[in-house]
């Protein structure tokens, strides 16, 4: 897990090269990319004594060249980033996208089956569709997103799997429907047991809900449901599976059981305090919130205990 500004990364760093779940901010773009780069030579190919010598070396130049210590000293530089795979469309997610993406490398040929058009061979940007609809525009238009930094390849269905084993393992993306946005993922590091969360998941704050893009407190709640199928603990919901939030600490089941249980009894209120006819204003008063407050709430910054409250009201469908 690397810290982006706040914003939790997941890196998987081996043979075959490097996946990174999201990117971070554009800010952080060159930093993070000194990070990935670090991590690589520190595990992949680190500089090791020389324990080869005379006719036990293995190569072609044979034991006697002038020019073997040199050789035999200096390792396979390791591979650079492959996969990118963004969570959401959210900036401190895609922003590095651009940088990154350009300095790696995707083995493509004959350019079919990409998501956008002359992608070369920077690395495969992986995302749900709906976050290359947010990223692009249609034609004659301008594009949030310049084409380097929006996504390569795109899924539609409930999840997305890599083609093949990545770095010694299988790496699925499930699409997390209509939770924070209609756009959000999880990604599930199969032998690792890890769980990159994205904005389903916070330790420090009220999962993000944007309304107008599809999200829905009961799409958050099935999110974080479906992380808890998945993961399994090592002893009475402790151990086993870590999942790594969009901010806050590494986690394990029971930090998401704890959080998904306050997400629902944040529901339930609110549902129950609509049914009664109230409006916003009303139900803010309540204080639906008042007992999580304390360690997810906040009255500054982007996004604010009434913002979250607002969301709740506002995706909840009243009964018929």
């Amino acid at each position: 897990m690397l810290i982006a500004d706040g914003t939790n990364l997941t890196v998987s760093v081996g043979a075959d090269g490097v996946l990174l779940v999201n990117s971070g901010s554009a800010q952080m773009s060159g930093k993070v990319l000194a990070a990935v780069n670090q991590l690589a030579n520190a595990t992949v190919t680190p500089p090791t004594a020389n324990s080869c010598f005379g006719a036990n070396c293995p190569g072609a130049w044979g034991w006697s060249s002038p020019f073997m210590n040199a050789v035999i000293s200096s390792p396979t530089p390791p591979k650079p980033v492959r996969y990118i795979i963004n969570t959401s469309a959210s900036s401190d997610h895609i922003g590095g996208n651009e940088k990154i993406a350009t300095s790696g490398f995707f083995p493509r040929g004959g350019g079919f089956g990409g998501a956008v058009e002359n992608v070369g061979r920077a690395a495969s940007v992986i995302a749900h569709e709906n976050v290359l609809n947010r990223m692009s525009a249609t034609a004659g238009k301008e594009a949030p997103s310049p084409v380097a930094a929006q996504p390569t390849d795109t899924y539609f269905d409930e999840f997305h799997k890599l083609p093949e084993y990545f770095n010694g393992e299988a790496v699925i993306v499930y699409h997390a429907s209509a939770a924070n946005t209609d756009g959000d993922s999880l990604v599930f590091f199969r032998h690792s047991e890890v769980i990159s969360a994205g904005n389903v998941f916070s330790t420090v704050s009220y999962p993000l809900i944007d309304v107008e893009k599809g999200g829905s407190i009961q799409g958050v709640v099935d999110g974080l449901n479906h992380i808890l199928d998945l993961a399994v603990a090592e002893y009475r919901a402790q151990g086993g599976t870590w999942i790594i939030p969009s901010r806050g600490r590494v986690s394990d089941t029971a930090d998401v059981a704890s959080y998904r249980n306050m997400v629902t009894m944040i529901r339930d209120r609110v549902r129950d305090l609509k049914g009664k006819r109230m409006t916003l204003e009303q139900v803010k008063a309540a204080r639906p919130t008042m007992d999580f407050d304390g360690r997810y709430g906040s009255t500054t910054g982007s996004w604010t205990t009434d913002m979250f409250v607002e969301a709740v009201y506002g995706s909840l469908q009243e009964k018929k």
